[in-house]
């Protein structure tokens, strides 16, 4: 067992946790995440959460499943057909409230809400599939959506560290080229569509500590990217602020 599946599994043990709930989308993140839990030996549901899905993506997400299947009895597959749930959420929103980017975001919200039921109903928890550049970089998730998590076993990892891992693991090589996406958008548009940079690059800037003056065209565009990025999804990335009462202090007589 790894250091990271080792992890969780401890984490189970000291907290009486009876099961592991993964979301799996067929990108590689989900993938190395549902991999190092079901090393553990523990009970691990995994969930395909098609919304509108490219077809491609979620072909590749249950071949995955197949394969962690057929490698370990511990693996359970369920898949919940989200897209009858979104489009009725969508109907009773007004012409002027649907906004994209926030219909985009529910169907993170739905598929989280949707995890939390099955953990509820094994006894589990639910597992976090966020890198170290999208939870700690640039905050490229949905706040209470796929930021929803009880741990995050990846978080510490960059997606080059990531990458590395699944391929040590035997994650196969269409999910470890696959570009790297949501999979909130109709149009299929990849994180580097969205984002207007590589993870790689991405990297680059959370490491960078130089003079900016050495630096390219491009090098200085990544840079304002991550920069503009961190600073307006800081607030997933922070505890909630609390308003902080004055209390009169009460000294014994």
């Amino acid at each position: 067992m790894n250091d990271i599946s080792k992890w969780i599994d401890e984490y189970c043990e000291q907290n009486n946790i009876k099961s592991l709930v993964i979301g799996v989308s067929g990108g590689i993140d989900s993938a190395l995440t549902s991999t190092l839990c079901a090393i553990t030996g523990r009970p691990t549901y995994l969930l395909t959460m098609p919304i509108h899905q490219d077809a491609n993506q979620h072909d590749r997400g249950t071949r995955h499943i197949e394969w962690l299947m057929e490698e370990h009895d511990n693996v359970f597959y369920m898949n919940k057909d989200l897209t009858g749930v979104y489009d009725s959420f969508c109907s009773i929103m007004d012409k002027g409230e649907r906004n994209q980017l926030g219909l985009a975001n529910s169907r993170a919200r739905l598929r989280m809400t949707t995890l939390y039921q099955i953990a509820q109903v094994y006894g589990g928890i639910v597992v976090g599939t966020g890198n170290k550049v999208e939870d700690f970089g640039v905050g490229f998730y949905t706040k209470y959506g796929d930021g929803g998590v009880d741990i995050s076993p990846i978080a510490d990892l960059t997606k080059t560290e990531v990458r590395e891992m699944a391929r040590e693991l035997g994650v196969s090589e269409e999910i470890l080229l696959a570009p790297p996406t949501d999979g909130l958008w109709d149009d299929g548009r990849t994180d580097e569509d969205q984002i207007g940079a590589t993870y790689e690059e991405l990297e680059w800037c959370m490491e960078f500590g130089g003079d900016t003056s050495r630096l390219t065209d491009r090098q200085l565009e990544v840079m304002e990217i991550y920069n503009r990025l961190h600073s307006q999804n800081k607030h997933k990335m922070i505890p909630i602020p609390i308003y902080k009462k004055e209390r009169k202090q009460c000294f014994a007589q």
